[in-house]
């Protein structure tokens, strides 16, 4: 099977850290985001084409590991890995490291969900996306 994956990098802001210059732990939500993001554009799955469609896909369960600090000034990287499945969800897995050492700072998962505008569950993969996934060699 494929494995699917887009690499974000970015530069840690001031902005983005506690007063011991260290990335605060809700940031990393917002970088999975950019990842997500950053892998829909890449693989034509992206939010916006999504809505057009009439879908929206709210993340239903998250998760992170923290296993070394990312601090002002460094640069990451982002690695965002698409996990298929059978069920009607989208499965990201995330690595986040330092681009110039490459040592793993933060893993972590998300698990998103199909509803229709309304927000009505969708309990079945929607046509265009079991379409998406056997272009990509997924299914």
């Amino acid at each position: 099977m494929k494995d699917l994956k887009a690499f974000t990098e970015f530069k840690v802001r001031f902005s983005e850290v506690d007063s011991m210059r260290v990335v605060w732990h809700g940031n990393y939500l917002k970088y999975f985001e950019d990842g997500r993001e950053a892998f829909g554009l890449q693989h034509d799955l992206d939010y916006l084409k999504l809505y057009d469609l009439g879908f929206l896909t709210p993340i239903v369960h998250t998760e992170l590991d923290f296993k070394w600090p990312l601090r002002y000034g460094d640069t990451g990287v982002i690695e965002t890995r698409l996990e298929s499945c059978l069920a009607a969800k989208i499965i990201h897995h995330y690595r986040i490291y330092n681009a110039h050492t490459e040592k793993t700072l933060v893993t972590g998962k998300t698990i998103q969900v199909f509803t229709d505008i309304k927000g009505q569950l969708i309990l079945n993969n929607p046509d265009f996306y079991q379409n998406w996934k056997k272009l990509k060699g997924l299914s």
